[in-house]
């Protein structure tokens, strides 16, 4: 039993949509055209917000943060998905299995972190718009940007070394379409309750604290906004938060739907669509948002356009 405990395996083989091999040319042409459009629209928006002296605020300082971790997010996963769409053997080495759960916790870490960042630009923007320069200078965003970055990295590194530090025996088959740490503790023989309640706890601290303190944050504006006495001034006060909510809604939203999924009893099929909710169309709708209800970004391109 030592000896099967101590299985080296050289690579793992991902399951991904094996129930929907029939139509994989038209899945791999449906994620090719949204790994592409997220591409460009995040770079889009980098674009936008180095070029356009009006979006030099925290505010687009932030957002091209949020743009490029997307345009990171989505390369963890969707080249080595739509590789494996267009060939018979769905395979991933050992190393490369250990990169793509550190990258992907990485990024969803550090997302959820500048999340919490974005609310509480919102509520000193709002909140304490006479204070907002002296709170909010280029010290403190990149200060900020930086721990949401590192925290992120950071918690990576505990999921990934205590996960692959477990014997796997030799049972090599991922039920998903990319690497990633639940399936990964399925096919452990060891014991892997350590790792559940690290999942658990530090789950709590860079998922949920992040979301607890955007409530707050949008709870103190919503009360400030609604003191506002004209109603221009309030439907601006809400304009700037709209996009930033939209977002949280949406990337919590089917993280819980992908993760509830998961670990209920469903068919592998719906197993393996559920995570591209939240791991490819989450970053390809962010940018959308921000573009198409935000006036600062649609007329910076509107003068971009005129000056070319």
């Amino acid at each position: 039993m030592e000896a099967q405990n101590e299985t080296d395996l050289a690579e793992f083989i991902i399951l991904g949509f094996k129930s929907l091999q029939e139509v994989r040319l038209l899945l791999f042409t449906g994620f090719f055209i949204i790994y592409l459009f997220t591409m460009l629209w995040n770079a889009f928006i980098i674009t936008m917000a180095i070029v356009n002296q009006k979006l030099r605020t925290p505010m687009y300082f932030f957002l091209g943060n949020l743009s490029f971790l997307d345009m990171c997010y989505t390369s963890t996963t969707i080249p080595q998905m739509l590789a494996h769409l267009l060939s018979e053997r769905n395979t991933i080495s050992y190393m490369g299995c250990v990169l793509q759960v550190y990258f992907f916790f990485s990024f969803v870490g550090t997302e959820c972190l500048l999340l919490a960042v974005m609310a509480f630009d919102r509520y000193v923007a709002i909140c304490n718009p006479l204070r907002y320069t002296l709170i909010i200078g280029k010290g403190i965003c990149l200060q900020l940007a930086t721990a949401c970055w590192a925290g992120g990295f950071l918690n990576s590194v505990v999921h990934t070394t205590f996960a692959f530090q477990l014997p796997f025996c030799g049972d090599n088959h991922i039920d998903a379409f990319y690497c990633d740490i639940s399936p990964l503790l399925k096919l452990s023989c060891g014991d892997t309750s350590f790792n559940q309640i690290l999942l658990l706890s530090i789950g709590l601290f860079i998922a949920w604290t992040p979301l607890v303190c955007i409530l707050l944050s949008y709870t103190y504006i919503f009360s400030t906004v609604l003191k506002i006495q004209s109603s221009a001034g309030r439907q601006k006060a809400f304009s700037t938060c709209s996009s930033h909510i939209t977002v949280v809604l949406l990337y919590y939203g089917s993280a819980l739907f992908t993760y509830s999924t998961t670990n209920n009893s469903h068919t592998s099929s719906q197993k393996g669509l559920s995570p591209v909710i939240y791991s490819v169309l989450t970053p390809l709708l962010n940018p959308i948002i921000y573009t198409l209800r935000n006036k600062d970004v649609k007329n910076a391109w509107k003068s971009l356009i005129r000056k070319m």
